[in-house]
């Protein structure tokens, strides 16, 4: 028998529900945005997992690459199909949606999101801080031009 994990994630908390490939609800559980929380409540499952999913959102991928790195087959599945299939539910909530990620996890009706590398998001941080302290530099600047040109003083062009 094969058991797939989904999960819905948010930012402190994170429901878990486990599915056999039948689509009966083995376990289902509220636990941390946390890895290690997350990998110890797997492993202490007594069969293994065949894949863990949930949707791409804020934490995806510090999740993705947490529970890759414990040997866990993990999909990353589109947002919007995922919202689109969810939206059919009558009960909008995190156990449900966690129910709900399982089974489209075992019929395998979702689209994998490829996640990029952690040294590619680390440079796109720091070009993103770059553009925003270079943005705020400007702003300051002119900001001060135009209250020092009430009291007629003009700056040179580089300061």
């Amino acid at each position: 028998m094969e058991y797939y994990a989904g999960l819905d994630v948010s930012l402190r908390s994170c429901a878990l529900c486990i599915v056999e490939s039948k689509g009966a609800i083995i376990l289902e559980r509220e636990l941390g945005c946390d890895v290690t929380e997350i990998t110890n409540c797997l492993k202490g499952f007594a069969h293994p997992i065949v894949r863990i999913g949930f949707e791409a959102g804020t934490m995806s991928q510090h999740l993705f690459y947490g529970l890759t790195n414990d040997d866990f087959d993990v999909v990353c599945m589109e947002a919007r199909q995922v919202s689109a299939a969810l939206s059919a539910m009558r009960n909008k909530t995190d156990k449900n949606d966690a129910r709900g990620i399982g089974q489209i996890l075992r019929t395998g009706w979702f689209s994998p999101v490829h996640m990029k590398s952690r040294e590619a998001h680390k440079i796109r941080a720091l070009l993103s801080c770059r553009k925003a302290l270079l943005n705020k530099t400007v702003d300051l600047a002119n900001e001060v031009r135009g209250l020092l040109k009430t009291f007629r003083l003009r700056l040179p062009k580089t300061v």
